[in-house]
């Protein structure tokens, strides 16, 4: 089907689907699934609209050529519609790229501590503090699931869910090993150190996603503990599940009782086989996946703090900008690194499907 009549196609699925939304049929939930996928529709429509109609001016100029009288119009609104349509062209071909059916969800979040003792742990702390700053700029909620901090407000390792809609679209690119230049708190000398801290970003699974068989958990139970190896309560609330088949290993025991610590871990479970299955059955997400697992060894880095500069480098598509204060807080810089891999990403697939 070449790209005009996959247009079409889009302009009658839209015309279909006001004509449901208007019937007074549907209610609830399916009125609601109807509303959202209406309302991507209605995107491609609007362009479809403009580029169709882009091309109709153009047809309509080269007639207006042949009359002596019009010629003078016909050039400048053929020039005018030539120059639009190459743009037009490619924001369809991005809007028409096949949609990553995890992008909507919520997603997980793990930072571990790498290389780098203490300041790799505080270094994990404030990238904790960005993401949370950055999920309540965007509207998003966080939930904290498990941690393992240090005395000096870091973390050898903490995880946590960030709901809303669109998390994962974009968090997804945060997955990988993240090193950090700079002189260390507890540094007395003044030398810049370099350390490192990796994320993983999981879509967060429901259900009906993966159905997990309970032969296949092995379910410990032991008692929660805090910072220093103090106690959080006096029961054995907390809980480990290992899944014997992959070996994936969850822990949870920041909820008040073990049914809650239970359902939390197996959500994080559900989540850590869906991005497996997802792995194993996507390969255009190979290189994604495979950046946001690895040791914290510093060669695996995809992007450098720099304190000292005030710089961030993202080494996959070799983007700096010296914001690093504002990245830090989970400002609009993050949004601008976010925005920038993004349409790196597009343009890569774009060039594949060429």
């Amino acid at each position: 089907m070449d790209l005009d009549a996959k247009l079409f196609e889009i302009l009658k699925q839209e015309a279909e689907m006001a004509e449901k939304m208007n019937g007074g049929a549907l209610s609830g939930e399916a009125i609601a699934t109807l509303s959202r996928d209406y309302a991507k529709v209605g995107k491609i429509a609007t362009l479809a609209r403009k580029y169709l109609d882009a091309k109709r001016a153009i047809d309509d100029a080269i007639e207006m050529q042949a009359e002596p009288e019009l010629k003078d119009v016909a050039n400048e609104q053929l020039n005018l519609f030539k120059g639009l349509l190459p743009d037009l062209e490619q924001q369809l071909q991005l809007a028409l790229l096949p949609k990553d059916d995890a992008d909507d969800r919520s997603a997980i979040v793990e930072i571990r501590a790498g290389v780098g003792g203490d300041e790799a742990a505080l270094f994990a702390g404030d990238l904790y503090n960005q993401y949370i700053n950055y999920a309540a700029r965007r509207g998003w909620t966080t939930v904290v699931i498990g941690e393992n901090p240090i005395s000096l407000h870091g973390y050898k390792e903490i995880v946590f869910k960030v709901e809303g809609r669109g998390v994962y679209e974009r968090l997804k690119y945060e997955g990988g090993i993240h090193r950090v230049q700079r002189v260390p708190e507890t540094e007395a000398s003044g030398r810049i150190h370099t350390s490192a801290a990796s994320v993983a970003v999981m879509p967060e699974a429901e259900e009906i996603d993966v159905k997990v068989n309970e032969a296949d958990l092995k379910i410990d139970v032991y008692r929660s503990a805090g910072a220093g190896g103090q106690s959080v309560n006096t029961t054995d609330s907390a809980v480990r599940i290992t899944h014997i088949p992959t070996g994936i290993v969850v822990t949870c025991q920041n909820e008040r009782s073990q049914i809650q610590n239970r359902a939390t871990a197996m959500n994080i479970l559900r989540s850590k086989l869906y991005e497996k299955e997802r792995s194993e059955q996507q390969d255009s997400r190979d290189n994604l996946r495979s950046s946001m697992v690895g040791s914290g060894d510093r060669s695996e880095k995809i992007r450098t703090y720099n304190f000292p500069e005030q710089r961030i480098t993202d080494h996959r598509i070799k983007l700096t900008l010296y914001k690093l204060d504002e990245l830090m807080a989970g400002g609009e810089a993050l949004d601008e690194m976010i925005d920038a891999l993004i349409a790196h990403d597009q343009l890569e697939r774009l060039a594949r499907l060429k």
